[in-house]
């Protein structure tokens, strides 16, 4: 009985050290992943504080947390097993549904500059889009659902990526490692988010300490340099989340290209950031960085404008006629019910 017992404990612990390597395995998997998607997580982080500025103090870290649970449903319980099932039932469709994820970047980042050259013409097309409610309640419900939209493009990016440096095997780890990126990205992402967002609260609470020490001086220089910065920060960071929907767009539309056979484009952008590189040596790296997301958000620009007319005189009376359709469809429903 003492030795079977021995014998089932040897078992268990060889089970455990199988499950711990298992367990680093997949860790050390969704770290190399998570790693390849750095670049749009980047974005992600820079577009998303965009969306909290103009609201009350109060109501900032609320915001952040309706867009990071539409963050989570989006990662979690849309695009993990969309991203399994496509890959394995029609992988060839991945790409076009990352393509027009792309389109819609470049839309919404072209818009916000559009609204800043032309405002006149930027409003009369919004107008054209939706009627706009100035009930508080609603403007913050339209802005969360913007950003949870947007957040699900970046997001189905990172998981493609994700998906694309898992190395083949079971689907359980598949989705294990897809499920641990997308958790940490997003924890991190909104995280940073409501940490930059709160940073002149904090910087509030450091310019207010009373205290006479060398110590107290300083937090309050500190707490002084956040309260005047953070504005212009955010300020900044509000146009680098402009210029990410539309570099980050334009490249998922290269890269869809050139799996299309349509290299021309890709060729053209990384040559241009080949012969950068080479001509200053010193800073390769950046350079060859900075030019092709350049020639990225070239063909996003290019891409956006497209697509404005294209929304507001195809896509926007197409699916207003739709909507009209449901109302007159629940009406025959109900009326059908009666009888």
């Amino acid at each position: 009985m003492s030795i079977g017992l021995i014998a089932l404990l040897d078992d268990i612990a060889a089970l455990a050290k199988v499950a711990a390597a298992s367990l680093d395995d997949i860790a050390g998997q969704a770290a190399k992943a998570g790693a390849k998607a750095a670049g749009v997580v980047i974005d992600d982080a820079a577009v998303t504080p965009r969306y909290v500025t103009g609201f009350s103090a109060a109501r900032e870290l609320p915001i952040i947390g309706k867009i990071t649970l539409g963050s989570l449903k989006n990662k979690l319980l849309i695009l993990l097993p969309a991203a399994l099932i496509l890959s394995l039932v029609a992988p060839q469709a991945i790409t076009p549904l990352l393509m027009i994820g792309g389109l819609y970047l470049c839309y919404e980042g072209v818009e916000k500059v559009y609204g800043l050259v032309l405002p006149h013409a930027a409003h009369a097309h919004e107008s054209s889009l939706e009627t706009t409610s100035l009930d508080a309640k609603s403007l913050e419900d339209e802005k969360v659902a913007g950003a949870i939209k947007t957040d699900f493009i970046l997001s189905a990016e990172i998981m493609a990526i994700t998906l694309a440096a898992v190395p083949s095997g079971s689907m359980f780890t598949q989705a294990l490692i897809l499920a641990v990126v997308g958790l940490g990205i997003t924890i991190m992402v909104y995280g940073g988010v409501a940490l930059i967002v709160k940073a002149d609260d904090l910087g509030l609470m450091l310019a207010r300490l009373q205290t006479a020490s060398p110590m107290g001086a300083f937090l309050r220089s500190i707490g002084k340099g956040l309260v005047t910065g953070m504005p212009y920060f955010l300020k900044v960071l509000g146009i680098v989340g402009t210029a990410a929907m539309i570099w980050v767009g334009g490249g998922i539309i290269v890269h869809g290209l050139e799996a299309y056979g349509i290299s021309g484009l890709a060729h053209l952008i990384r040559d241009a950031g080949e012969a950068t590189a080479h001509a200053v040596p010193v800073l390769a790296s950046v350079l060859r960085w900075i030019v092709e997301a350049a020639g990225a958000g070239i063909v996003g620009i290019v891409a956006g404008l497209i697509a404005i007319p294209v929304t507001g005189y195809v896509v926007s009376p197409i699916w207003r006629y739709l909507k009209s359709l449901l109302p007159r469809r629940r009406k025959e429903a109900l009326a059908d019910g009666k009888k």
